[in-house]
């Protein structure tokens, strides 16, 4: 078991073969990727009755102990005409995100796909009357981005067998195996069915589930798409990968497979009052520091009820791609570099080649770089489509590259070092 003070989620976990599973060679290579928490918790936004409601947006049914009653009138209001899969799915390609990994079901058991098991989803109770899910499937297959789906297999406040509503329900005398067995792995089922193939799905807050439960619904996802991942939250220390804490970055190098899940600003839902963005540097050198230890970066964007990914979001996600565009080689398909645990700097590797990401360009441009453990031959800023070559001189500590006398990149400056 993982110590208690570890940053990966307890009930997250991997196969014990897992690394050499080439069935995540595509995540491996991806490294970035698009998170989306949409449903009828965009239509509150962060308020009840006039009420501000403390906590992230998705959670404001459980927040407010909004009776199930209450809440299933929202579905009657949501209708996105604005919804665009081909723009959203332009946005995470454009970002430079390689998969999207969209809620289907969250907590508040409100499915965003059309289910024969419940008239609680958007198909049939909402005047919008669409199957988002479908319409994503379809523009991702068309735009090169792997669809996968998240869906909370345990927290359910509206079904009456589903963990987590003790406000309508008695926690005590609900049937939660048959939940489980006659709900979730239908819908399972349904999203693994109906969508063409799914790159993974991801489940979430596994709390009372069994580890026979978990492993069962891992068994069901791989009998129906043998190559569909799934992640660590399914719960009891089984899924394919690892997921951290939410904003959660390890300090140092971890040896698994392991993903971020974060958000742009503080909530994953839409909550029309947290505009505290984080800026397009702080998110570069956090998908930086993450891929230089071996993890992937599931950075989260929370649309409105109308269908529309908040501006903030896309700005700094296309500045991303921007940076991506010149720098991605750095980035995609690496794997973690030599030198860990500096703060100036973060470095990746592939075959004869060490990426060094200058977060803090000294002044003068001299880079004084220990800790390689390889003979370096050259050296260039990947900036340069030309490779002009840059000065590198041996120290008794190890080299030192003369670069430009300010940085070349506002975010991040990328120094190839050839080996």
């Amino acid at each position: 078991m993982l110590p208690d003070d570890s940053p990966i989620r307890q009930g997250s976990g991997q196969r014990t073969d897992a690394r050499k599973d080439p069935r995540l060679d595509w995540w491996r290579e991806a490294k970035f990727g698009m998170f989306i928490h949409w449903g009828l918790y965009a239509i509150p936004a962060g308020e009840w009755k006039g009420e501000k409601i403390p906590g992230i947006g998705e959670w404001i049914m459980l927040r407010a102990r909004i009776p199930v009653a209450e809440y299933e009138q929202l579905a009657k209001q949501f209708n996105p005409v604005h919804f665009n899969a081909a723009e959203w799915v332009s946005v995470a390609k454009r970002a430079g995100q390689k998969y999207l990994v969209i809620t289907s079901k969250h907590h508040d058991g409100f499915c965003m796909f059309d289910s024969k098991y419940t008239n609680y989803d958007i198909v049939d109770a909402t005047p919008f009357g669409r199957d988002p899910l479908r319409e994503l499937a379809a523009e991702c297959q068309k735009q090169g981005i792997r669809l996968c789906f998240y869906y909370s297999q345990t927290q359910d406040w509206h079904h009456p067998n589903g963990d987590g509503n003790d406000w309508d329900y008695v926690e005590e005398t609900k049937d939660f195996d048959g939940y489980i067995e006659n709900y979730v792995k239908p819908q399972v089922r349904e999203l693994l069915t109906n969508y063409g193939p799914i790159g993974l799905i991801w489940f979430d807050t596994p709390k009372r589930i069994t580890e026979a439960q978990s492993r069962s619904l891992v068994d069901l996802v791989h009998e129906i798409q043998p190559a569909c991942l799934v992640n660590g939250r399914v719960g009891n220390h089984i899924g394919d990968y690892a997921s951290t804490r939410d904003n959660v970055i390890p300090a140092d190098l971890l040896d698994l497979d392991w993903e971020t899940p974060a958000t742009i600003n503080h909530t994953w839902g839409y909550k029309k009052d947290d505009e505290d963005w984080k800026s397009p540097t702080e998110l570069i050198q956090k998908l930086v520091d993450i891929t230089s230890k071996g993890g992937n970066y599931l950075l989260n964007v929370g649309p409105t009820a109308e269908g529309i990914i908040p501006q903030p979001s896309v700005d700094r996600l296309l500045a991303m791609g921007e940076w991506l565009a010149v720098n991605g080689e750095a980035v995609y398909g690496t794997r973690p570099g030599p030198i860990q645990g500096q703060e100036w700097c973060r470095t990746t590797t592939k075959p004869g080649k060490i990426y060094l990401h200058v977060f803090d360009w000294p002044t003068g441009g001299q880079l004084r770089v220990a800790g390689l453990g390889q003979k370096v031959s050259g050296a260039y800023l990947l900036a340069d489509s030309s490779k002009t070559p840059l000065l590198v001189s041996s120290t008794p500590d190890g080299i030192v590259v003369a670069g430009p006398s300010s940085a070349p990149d506002a975010h991040d400056s990328v120094v190839v070092l050839t080996v």
